[in-house]
């Protein structure tokens, strides 16, 4: 079986999981424990902060080790919005976000808040004046993600996080890195960002442990009631860990951003246009540098049930996924691709392909090769009704 589901998670990095488990077997003192094994702990729980730190280019002590990147999404929506309830009681975000930032603000609206969720054009994108003319004087955040998890759809965040602070510098602003870092460059304090989320299995690191930076001067209610970890912004008994091997591979993550990036671009430009030559498929992913991820790869099959279609794959040895792997398992269409101006029946087939440093030009050959058997077994399946 050939592995093409990255955007859902990526197998890890062999030295990861060997570090791993040596900082299991070794160091298993609690970290706020004073005597030698705690303060170990305590020593590897600083150094791998630092690295999360430099590999972002931010200060340690703006980094907070969370589960994940859904409870950093979280901490980030409602921990602003329940510290500055003071400024006002409006958001702002996009229809197409991951669903721990759209339902975690649909929740708020249950609570009292009002959210405005911005529209998004054909390529999945909205636009800086957008943001600016949704912008009010009780606004207290905006949170837009990088790349989007089923399309891969660039926002233009560097762009926004510029207006918020020349205009609305009172306006936190967050992004959900999630699918982007590693891929796409974006230099987070140059680029007007206050909370910024990421998660480990994403970069070939351990499930269970991700981060959300916290500019210096920004202060979140704590989501949760406890110990004073994390300078009391998230309590709990720290995964030194899972904390030291997703260091181990965010370091790894961001030292080979560039050379990634133009492999996986290559990759992808091969792949789309061998999509393209198939007219019963229909893309949903821009291949334009400025609008696409270089990783992830969207197509429909109107008309065919995309968990057919996928287990078709499946059966010529290729795991690929039909959308975000949160939402994959819901029978209704996407609703991403609704948005985006997709029909019901386009937006129910849609199928993602995610691509991964490991692949080679042989793989993507192979894999349209598939693709071209699997569509040619759906048009005589059609012709002998």
């Amino acid at each position: 079986m050939r592995y093409f589901d990255h955007a859902a998670t990526t197998p890890p990095y062999d030295e990861v999981t060997r570090t791993i488990a040596e900082v299991m077997a070794l160091h298993y003192g609690n970290p706020s424990s004073l005597h030698r094994l705690g303060e170990e702990s305590g020593k590897l729980l600083r150094r791998a902060r630092e690295v999360c730190a430099g590999a972002l280019g931010v200060l340690p002590g703006e980094i907070v080790f969370t589960s994940g990147a859904t409870e950093s999404n979280n901490m980030a929506i409602k921990g602003a919005a329940l510290q500055y309830v003071n400024r006002g009681k409006h958001l702002i975000t996009t229809v197409t976000e991951h669903p721990s930032v759209y339902e975690c603000c649909r929740q708020l609206e249950q609570w009292g808040w009002e959210v405005t969720f911005l529209p998004v054009n054909k390529e999945g994108k909205v636009s800086v004046e957008q943001v600016d003319e949704a912008i009010r004087k009780d606004t207290v955040l905006v949170s837009v993600m990088h790349v989007n998890n089923e399309t891969g759809s660039v926002q233009p965040v560097a762009e926004i996080g510029s207006l918020l602070k020349e205009k609305y510098p009172r306006v936190l602003f967050h992004v959900d890195g999630v699918q982007g870092f590693g891929k796409i460059e974006l230099p987070i304090k140059e680029s007007g960002i206050d909370l910024y989320s990421l998660s480990a299995h994403k970069l070939r690191g351990p499930k269970g442990i991700g981060l959300l930076y916290v500019r210096d001067g920004v202060t979140l209610q704590p989501l949760l009631a406890g110990g004073g970890q994390e300078e009391g912004r998230r309590p709990g008994t720290e995964n030194i860990p899972y904390a030291v091997g997703m260091s181990k591979a965010i370091r790894l993550a961001k030292e080979g951003a560039p050379e990634r990036a133009v492999h996986l671009r290559l990759l992808k430009d091969k792949l789309i246009r061998g999509i393209a030559t198939l007219p019963e498929l229909e893309l949903n992913s821009a291949l334009e540098e400025t609008h696409g991820a270089p990783h992830i790869v969207h197509f429909s099959y109107p008309g065919m049930k995309s968990e057919a279609f996928l287990h078709m794959l499946e059966e010529e040895g290729f795991l690929v996924s039909t959308r975000s792997a949160c939402s994959s398992k819901r029978a209704e269409p996407s609703r991403i691709l609704l948005a985006m101006g997709k029909s019901p029946e386009a937006a129910a087939a849609g199928i993602r392909i995610s691509l991964g440093e490991e692949h080679t030009e042989k793989d993507i050959a192979d894999l349209l090769e598939a693709l071209n058997k699997c569509v040619r077994r759906v048009r005589n399946l059609k012709g002998e009704r």
